[in-house]
């Protein structure tokens, strides 16, 4: 009778082991999925919003997040004046830049 009980106490270890990486897995998938779906894409999206704020040059025509339109007059290493109309001028930060447009696009400045 004492063997027997023991057997039973070792298979029922080896259950709880496999019943614990069994309730952790869901976990641990959902993690996997949210970094597949969420993080990786947002870290794609602010390393080319980096890399286009940084290739701003003298002429570009942007769009700020603002929603002001116009063309680059002169770059700065934080800040950069803008072309809003003819004669006018706002200072704007490079990191407001949402868009850069096709050369053309502003025909009226």
């Amino acid at each position: 009778m004492l063997i027997e009980s023991a057997y039973a106490q070792a298979a029922g270890a080896a259950s709880s082991t496999e019943s614990q990486i069994m309730g952790v897995l869901p976990i641990v998938l959902m993690f996997v999925v949210l970094y597949f779906l969420m993080i990786r894409p947002q870290m794609k999206r602010q390393k080319e919003a980096k890399a286009m704020i940084e290739a701003l040059q003298k002429g570009d025509e942007v769009i700020t997040s603002g929603g002001m339109v116009g063309r680059i007059t002169k770059i700065q290493d934080a800040y950069m004046n803008l072309e809003i109309a003819t004669g006018v001028e706002v200072v704007v930060q490079r990191g407001a830049v949402t868009t850069v447009l096709p050369k053309g696009t502003l025909k009226s400045l």
